[in-house]
């Protein structure tokens, strides 16, 4: 028999009942049944209930193991009872009557329990990761990250692609983030870095010919951390290829991602390649306020600037006299009470706003209701009658007896509609018969600033009615952007528009590649500097704020999984898009060399994307925080607490590398 384990704790069945067997593992639970000891023994792969009494030799020794000592057993397999039977273990007909024990690791006291659903301090988690990692949901995470590297590995052999890799110590290369820097000890006062991507070397191995290239590739890159990104490294699924479009790199990663999704996605729907749709990014910043939109959210904003200019709502109609502003509804299906618009105004304080101004409809009721519903009737029945021709012009629309119960502003709407429809112009009479007598009451704040006309407008504009309400957020689209996309997600959620069991995806194209400071008027590359320019040179040589790139992300469910773009691969353009932010032609020779002289010889078009495999876990798992999915990662302020790292070097070492500390204040 084999030293530890002829089975491991998820093999045996009903099939095996008689055997003798050796299981290996961790004592996951112990129970004592008054001279009975029931013991869950757990391996990587599943559970076995081993069970002992005093007519074992083993029992003495199995009375002190403990949760998480390592121990190996002999013993015979021994069916349950039926009324015993576990249905929701593969082991679950059988248990090993123990009949000899090894201890393999004795376990101290846990600073964290393996067994059960406990709660930790991601302090303490993180202490202990070799701990952490035992836990069920741990094993289960990095069990699916692993099939998921390896579905992926297949499906791009699968379409012909060969995997190589890049080099980890190279140069540095600003390419959006800090660089981690490597010391060189043969070369004092110069530094290798860790490379935040394979951007240059992806591209210069398409200009070596080898037209297709992938791999799973670690990125280093010193950022802040979020929730959905590493503080230090992550990896990627990165591709690179020759003589392509736009739409083939999308046509080569969609169904790869989608199946990978469609493998590992519990059930879940996920949105056919065919039917991602290509959002530019200034509609993917109106819409949803983010370039990574969660698309099972159906909630798109709309500009009501309009409605406002001029309006008794002072603070809006003042802010849009100035240039470049706007005022942006998100509309709310079913959120019309005062209630939920009081709980998004406080949502909007907390992101740092005053608040949000608010409508919401709902059925024109009051002492007027049986006669508004009336007039609303005689109105149609008029227009109808006018449309036919039977009523000359002469004939009044309402009676007086009726206009005498009306307000002052619902008499003057009542003779606009008569005079309109005697003028024969429809549409605007029953446009105002819908804004004052309609069965649709616009309520709150802004409602009674703006008036009836307006809200009818803006209700018609974003398609709502009663119960249902819009939120409003005004000024320079930057200022607001994100607030409005977090309002859009919290609205879509709280009110169950959110589909939960979907992935949706959307590819966001046609990045602007230059931004311009308000401040100094000096523009800058606002996205990747590296793409082609939709338009090439004649696009540069004209208004650079104009000018689009051949980039693209893909978005799901409200994050972004990739990115890519065809690269900028002619040098007079590459010279021409750098020159245009500020940056001379000795600076780009300097700090992008081997790309730029590689261009020199021959570069053919190519284009790739890089794929966030940590992202795409996260959410496979249905995760909130990135790290539930990485085996060893820092915490929130890039820290290896298990490892301790970083960590002070010691002055051997600085000095062999020519280095010294300079103390921080």
């Amino acid at each position: 028999m084999h030293a530890y384990r002829s089975h491991t704790c998820a093999a045996l069945t009903a099939a095996n009942v008689g055997e003798t067997v050796r299981l290996s593992g961790w004592v996951h639970r112990v129970r004592d049944h008054g001279g009975v000891l029931f013991i869950d023994l757990r391996d990587h792969y599943g559970v076995t209930q081993v069970l002992c009494d005093g007519d074992s030799a083993a029992f003495a020794e199995l009375e002190k193991v403990r949760s998480e000592w390592c121990i190996r057993i002999d013993g015979t397999v021994k069916a349950r009872d039926a009324d015993l039977v576990n249905p929701k273990l593969p082991t679950g007909e059988i248990e090993v009557y123990v009949r000899e024990l090894e201890v393999l690791g004795r376990a101290e006291e846990l600073p964290l329990m393996v067994f059960g659903d406990q709660e930790y301090p991601e302090e303490t988690r993180l202490r202990y990761r070799y701990l952490d990692l035992r836990r069920e949901a741990m094993q289960a995470n990095m069990t699916l990250r692993s099939d998921v590297v390896a579905s992926m590995r297949r499906r791009m052999w699968d379409k012909g692609f060969r995997e190589y890799q890049t080099p980890i110590i190279t140069a540095s290369s600003p390419e959006g983030a800090r660089d981690f820097l490597v010391p060189s000890r043969l070369h004092p006062g110069r530094f290798y870095a860790l490379p935040q991507a394979p951007q240059q070397f992806k591209q210069l191995i398409m200009v070596s010919g080898f037209d297709k290239y992938f791999q799973i590739a670690p990125c280093f890159r010193d950022e802040d951390p979020r929730a959905d990104r590493s503080p230090t490294d992550f990896y990627q699924l990165d591709l690179e290829m020759s003589f392509v479009t736009q739409q083939d790199v999308f046509d080569t990663i969609a169904p790869v991602l989608a199946g990978v999704f469609q493998e590992f996605g519990g059930g879940r729907k996920v949105d056919a390649p065919q039917d991602w749709p290509q959002i530019a990014y200034a509609d993917a910043a109106k819409w949803y306020g983010t370039d990574k939109p969660d698309l099972r959210n159906p909630i798109k904003m709309q500009d009501c600037s309009e409605h406002f200019r001029g309006s008794g709502f002072a603070i809006f109609a003042k802010l849009l006299e100035q240039e470049g502003t706007e005022i942006r509804a998100i509309p709310a299906p079913t959120g019309g009470s005062r209630k939920f618009c009081d709980r998004m105004n406080a949502f909007a304080q907390k992101e740092g706003l005053p608040g949000m101004g608010y409508i919401f409809w709902r059925e024109r009721g009051g002492n007027l209701a049986e006669l508004r519903s009336k007039v609303f009737k005689k109105a149609t029945e008029k227009r109808m009658s006018i449309a036919t021709g039977i009523l000359t012009s002469a004939i009044s629309l309402f009676d007086l007896a009726e206009l005498e119960s009306f307000e002052t502003e619902e008499k003057n709407a009542a003779e606009r509609v008569s005079k309109l429809l005697i003028d024969g112009k429809f549409d605007e009479a029953q446009f105002v018969i819908d804004a004052y007598f309609g069965p649709h009451e616009a309520a709150g704040p802004l409602a009674k600033n703006i008036g009836p006309e307006r809200t009818e407008a803006i209700r018609q504009q974003l398609g709502l009615g009663v119960g249902d309400a819009a939120f409003f957020l005004g000024g320079k689209p930057k200022s607001f952007e994100k607030v409005a996309g977090k309002a859009r997600d919290v609205i879509g959620a709280e009110l169950g528009l959110t589909e939960t069991d979907r992935f949706a995806f959307a590819w966001i194209v046609d990045f602007p590649i230059y931004e311009r400071d308000e401040e100094t008027g000096e523009i800058d590359f606002e996205h990747n500097p590296f793409s082609m320019p939709q338009g090439g040179m004649e696009a540069l040589n004209g208004d650079p704020m104009a000018v689009r790139g051949y980039q693209y992300d893909l978005a799901c469910n409200g994050y972004e999984l990739v990115s890519g773009a065809i690269r900028n691969h002619k040098p007079e353009i590459m010279l021409k898009a750098f020159e245009l932010a500020g940056y001379g032609a000795d600076e780009v020779k300097a700090r992008f060399g081997a790309l730029f002289n590689a261009f020199h010889y021959g570069a053919p078009p190519h284009g790739g994307c890089a794929a966030g495999i940590d992202r795409i876990v996260m959410l496979l798992a249905d995760e909130a925080n990135i790290r539930e999915v990485m085996m060893f990662p820092m915490n929130q302020r890039a820290e290896d607490l298990m490892m301790q790292a970083p960590s002070e070097p010691s002055s051997d070492q600085l000095m062999e590398l020519g280095l010294r500390v300079i103390p921080q204040d």
